[in-house]
């Protein structure tokens, strides 16, 4: 790949750390701290293939060669080109080391575990205790308990005891932040502990940009082993797991001063840690990156399982986005980042992070992994296929050519698509008796009963049979929605049989190759629909196409096609043979697929690929469900995806026993309030143990800052502190108007 960036002079002797391979850095990710340090670095020319790098540590681990490439054209961040999973065209499981958390064994050889974590107060050892039990009764494998500080970890042994007498013996997980004397006590009794590399030796990050010099480097690198050691010591003496967990939100000053709050900072956050337990021979860890966003959450996992395949290591991973919110929005953005990873064979343990309480975490926790287990054992893929035009480790969107205004068009078809993504609804013949309905269920704003198109309203509709050319009411709503920009689909066997003006007609490959289409008037705008699967020689044909859109549709019916890689399959050839015609995700759900399936299988069929920047659109289809539950989750999907914003962002954490107040009851408040504020993010937190990068994707953040008291911030600055919780929703709605972002509710029509 052709590009030009940087790379460290000290690359080639790779002796600096263990089979030493770090990410190479740029000068957009580090500052580097003198002329003397400038001198370590060295320009890489443009070039037309990887640069490699020799690893001649000796160690025997991870790869004789490293080659590095841009991760995308003209991308300074330098990747290993090395895979980042077992395969690109089917889900294979990563092969990984078993790591034995109490009785449980977690691996590729073993089921993925699902886990949660309790809300109550550590120290109420009584109200933990029957947590643990409900959590247990509902299936879970493992959970974890938060404990910050010597009283909850004093209770800990008394919870233990509790829960083996009332044989319960499902296997103890601590949460730690900054406290490794708390750790050490805890590792006693509990069978995990989580370190979070962040904050566990490091202060809290104050975001500030510190020039280090490669000396002061080691030193703080020196400091950790120090602290961290006796931790892995105590682990290895008692049988003990760890989790490497690292938070975007809480990367150190140090990571973010040299790597940026990026992924590959959050990579290397952990790798810090890593080191030092392998140096210590300690093996027993499994690892995780997570984030509030799903695209940077899965960026950050690719990352560092690139290296892992580098190093020659073969750690699990817990998988889960952090904060995800509740309801629908939190299992949509879990399953878009859990879901994209676990088709490509990633994931060992996952956590559906929900502000609800924790056991109604472990239903839509079991259906992911059940989806992710049924991919690997089926090993659900395509033929395969050469892949060139994915980016793995950065964002990159394939952007396809919206609809132009042709000569002598009677309507303006530029609005059936839009810009920031697109959402297509399925419309029964039925709904035409009863326009005005029609018309809100897709979102239109009316005025004296006729649609106009606002800011959430669907782009198109696809119509699967036409009225009669005599129902003139069916056909004057159907005008109406035309006039507004809305796209009409319909079969190319109806607008043969009763043609509809103005309509774009939807064609399979057998009557592009059949000629059926030419039937058509000339002009006619054609939608065509393809399974991805095809052979590229059946394909061909749509390069003599003018197509306003493609609609990639792959029947659930099938058993071992993947349909993410059957997209990403097509995606690759449209790009290889420069075709940017807009692609839309339609999925096809059968009659009786749960709500929560829906959203699930929406989130990791679509979502995996929208996280990629491949598609412009969904169209979800299910027979049985609520309309407006459909096009909600399909804005839901857009907007998880980082693509369109149609309403409130919220990042809200699921609580623990760190929480300083009712995080659902509030969080429910707040969201009456503030929902209809699209383009502004608010961090919910019940405490801000993580740091306030936690609110790195916010706007604004609700934070608890000690038992009744709340700290209000703009993006990761605090601005007010201790306001009195009975206040604290209204001073945030008035922070939001300070800031120029309210506008009032829009009036009940």
């Amino acid at each position: 790949m052709a590009a030009a960036g940087l790379a460290p002079a000290s690359l080639p002797s790779l002796r600096s750390r263990e089979t030493g391979l770090g990410f190479a850095k740029s000068v957009d990710f580090a500052k580097v701290a003198s002329a003397a340090d400038s001198r370590r670095m060295i320009s890489v020319s443009r070039r037309t293939k990887p640069i490699s790098i020799t690893n001649s540590s000796g160690s025997g681990s991870g790869s004789d060669t490293v080659e590095l490439e841009p991760a995308s054209e003209g991308s300074p961040l330098l990747v290993p080109r090395q895979k980042y999973c077992e395969s690109v065209h089917n889900t294979v499981r990563r092969r990984t080391r078993t790591v034995m958390i109490g009785n449980v064994a977690l691996g590729s050889d073993h089921p993925i575990r699902i886990q949660t974590m309790t809300t109550s107060d550590t120290k109420d050892v009584t109200k933990t205790v029957e947590e643990v039990m409900r959590i247990a009764d509902k299936g879970a494998d493992l959970v974890r308990i938060t404990v910050q500080g010597k009283k909850e970890a004093d209770a800990c042994f008394d919870i233990k005891n509790s829960l083996v007498q009332k044989n319960y013996n499902i296997p103890l997980v601590a949460d730690i932040h900054f406290a490794p004397s708390v750790a050490l006590r805890v590792a006693e009794c509990f069978d995990k502990i989580r370190v979070n590399p962040g904050n566990f030796a490091d202060r809290r990050a104050q975001f500030e940009n510190i020039e280090y010099t490669d000396e002061d480097y080691q030193k703080e690198l020196e400091h950790i082993e120090e602290v961290f050691s006796p931790l892995v010591e105590k682990c290895k003496k008692y049988g003990r797991a760890m989790r490497i967990g690292t938070n975007h939100g809480s990367l150190s000053d140090r990571i973010m001063s040299y790597y940026g709050d990026s992924p590959r900072g959050m990579v290397e956050s952990a790798f810090e840690f890593a080191r030092i337990c392998r140096k210590l021979d300690f093996h027993n860890f499994v690892f995780s990156m997570k984030a509030s966003n799903p695209v940077v959450m899965v960026q950050a996992y690719r990352l560092l399982v690139a290296e892992m395949y580098v190093q020659g290591w073969d750690y699990p991973l817990h998988l889960g986005v952090t904060e995800a919110g509740e309801g629908e929005d939190g299992r949509m953005k879990s399953a878009i980042g859990i879901g994209t990873l676990l088709q490509d064979g990633l994931g060992d343990t996952i956590r559906v992070s929900l502000t609800e309480p924790p056991e109604e975490e472990i239903d839509p926790c079991r259906r992911l992994a059940n989806l992710g287990m049924r991919a690997a054992n089926l090993r659900k893929g395509v033929v395969p296929f050469e892949e060139k035009h994915r980016h793995y480790f950065d964002f990159q969107r394939r952007t396809g050519q919206l609809p132009l205004q042709k000569e002598g068009e009677e309507v303006d078809y530029r609005g059936v698509l839009h810009r920031d993504g697109s959402v297509l609804m399925s419309v029964a013949l039925d709904n035409l008796k009863t326009p005005e309905l029609l018309y809100k269920s897709l979102a239109a704003k009316l005025v004296v009963g006729m649609p106009f198109k606002d800011l959430a309203t669907v782009d198109s509709i696809l119509l699967r049979e036409l009225p009669s050319a005599e129902d003139i009411d069916a056909r004057l709503a159907l005008k109406r929605l035309v006039d507004v920009s809305m796209g009409i689909l319909t079969p190319l066997s109806e607008q043969l049989t009763k043609p509809l003006p103005n309509a774009i007609v939807l064609v399979n490959l057998k009557e592009l190759s059949s000629g059926a289409y030419k039937l058509l008037p000339e002009g006619t705008r054609l939608a065509v629909t393809v399974r991805g699967d095809e052979p590229f020689e059946e394909l061909n044909i749509l390069k003599d196409i003018d197509m306003t859109m493609l609609l990639h549709n792959l029947p659930y019916s099938e058993e071992k096609i993947s349909r993410v890689h059957a997209a990403r399959r097509l995606f690759e050839y449209l790009q290889e043979n420069s075709l940017n015609v807009p692609v839309i995700h339609h999925l096809q759900f059968p009659i009786g697929t749960h709500r929560d399936d829906l959203v699930i299988g929406a989130g990791s069929n679509a979502g995996a690929l929208l996280v990629d920047g491949l598609g412009d659109g969904v169209l979800l289809e299910a027979p049985d469900q609520d309309f407006d539950f459909l096009r909600n989750t399909s804005f839901n999907l857009l907007q998880g995806c980082r693509m369109r914003n149609t309403k409130t962002e919220y990042v809200s954490c699921p609580s623990c026993g760190r929480t300083l107040f009712d995080l659902q009851e509030i969080s429910a408040q707040i969201r009456e309030k503030t929902s209809h504020l699209p383009g502004v993010s608010i961090a919910i937190m019940g405490c801000i143990v993580n740091g306030p990068g936690e609110m790195a994707d916010a706007d604004f953040g609700y934070v608890g800052g000690a038992p009744g008291k709340i700290d209000l911030y703009v993006g990761k600055t605090v601005v007010k502190r201790g306001i009195a919780m009975e206040q604290a929703t209204e001073a945030l709605i008035q922070l939001i108007k300070d800031h120029g972002r309210w506008v009032d509710p829009p009036a009940e029509e």
